[in-house]
């Protein structure tokens, strides 16, 4: 029994898309975003076409650095209002990249609590990146983050001493309410799958802290799971030698950062990763694991799949359109398994297109699909 992720989430229910016109929120963020996001929001409207599906889009403005640039405020109040009423409509935010401060102060505003980053390579795709073909035979993770704790909420600051020099500080902190909530999403998810936990700490380097997630632990229902802890720094290097090993990873917000992206290694590029943010009562946030990647802004040469898996996310965990979001994945990896890729993901044999190209593909794949 596997479901959505977000049936490990307390209180969640949700209509599916056929019985009413899913709200999506649009902030297309910076850089690559509006790039990325232009090509996803095209291939759910195909897929709406063919299946007669009304979608109700909405449009944001500007977010994180951008915002910050206009505003001084990297979340701005309008967006926030916006925000508010996407999520009073039973809708869910779709979210290019946004920098600054941005994705901290949306997730502490609306208690996002809960992060998921699945890392399940694409068939097709297995000499793609860094790792030989044989270390991703059978992997499929999900990892777990907590989203509104620990250092990213610290208060820092810096203070100078008699002679002038300076010293820069950070002091952050967990709540037992907070590690006990995430820990039993976790748990809950682990027993929904094939009944792995890991969960990820640093005993002596952060050593109170992980007092507290390893009373946490006692805490759980751990019946049906297996449990086991790990140090940061080996988790890391087993998620890239051993990744078969891990089923759900559970860990704090810096190290759950740390961990997503070094699985984006697994995936054969960043530009493939994506996660959705969730907290009460029903709200998400959907988005890449990937910034807004200035370097290549413009140039048409980013890679949509991490944005299109993100829409295919949305549709499953917030909208309930399980079939909707199994036909954009399916057609994303018939368009790969054809040779089509854009050019982090390219090998020997490959046609290299660009972005708008490789939309494109997806979209006639998504039609053919449905006849």
């Amino acid at each position: 029994m596997r479901g959505r992720l977000v049936d490990a989430l307390p209180g969640w229910t949700r209509e599916g898309a056929v019985q009413r016109p899913p709200v999506i929120g649009v902030l297309a963020g910076e850089g690559i975003g509006p790039e990325v996001v232009r090509v996803a929001l095209e291939v759910l409207e195909a897929l709406a076409g063919a299946a007669g599906v009304r979608l109700d889009v909405r449009h944001g403005g500007a977010i994180g650095a951008e915002a910050r640039r206009l505003t001084g405020r990297s979340l701005t109040q309008d967006t926030a209002r916006f925000c508010e009423e996407v999520f009073a409509a039973g809708g869910a935010l779709f979210c290019g990249p946004g920098g600054a401060r941005f994705v901290y102060e949306l997730r502490k505003r609306f208690d996002l609590f809960c992060k998921f980053t699945p890392l399940a390579p694409m068939p097709g795709l297995e000499d793609a990146g860094a790792l030989r073909p044989e270390r991703l035979a059978g992997v499929d993770i999900v990892a777990v983050r907590e989203n509104v704790g620990g250092l990213y909420f610290g208060e820092g600051g810096r203070e100078a001493d008699a002679s002038g020099r300076a010293t820069a500080f950070q002091r952050f902190a967990y709540r037992e309410d907070q590690v006990d909530r995430i820990l039993g999403v976790a748990a809950r998810l682990a027993a929904r799958r094939r009944g792995e936990l890991a969960v990820v700490i640093k005993r002596e380097g952060v050593p109170a802290i992980s007092e507290l997630w390893l009373e946490g632990i006692e805490r759980l229902d751990g019946r049906g799971i297996r449990i086991e802890v790990l140090d940061i720094d080996n988790a890391v290097y087993q998620l890239v030698a051993r990744a078969q090993r891990f089923d759900v990873i559970v860990s704090s917000n810096m190290f759950g950062d740390v961990l997503a992206d070094c699985g984006a290694l697994l995936l054969g590029s960043r530009g493939l990763s994506y996660s959705g943010n969730f907290g009460p009562p029903g709200r998400a946030v959907f988005q890449t694991g990937h910034g807004a990647a200035h370097d290549i802004e413009g140039t048409g040469t980013a890679n949509p799949s991490g944005q299109i898996l993100s829409a295919a996310m949305m549709l499953e965990e917030s909208f309930g359109w399980v079939e909707g979001a199994r036909r954009v994945r399916a057609s994303l990896a018939a368009v790969l398994g054809r040779g089509l890729r854009t050019a982090d993901v390219a090998g020997h044999g490959h046609r290299v297109v660009g972005t708008r190209e490789f939309g494109a593909a997806v979209r006639d794949a998504l039609r053919e699909a449905a006849g």
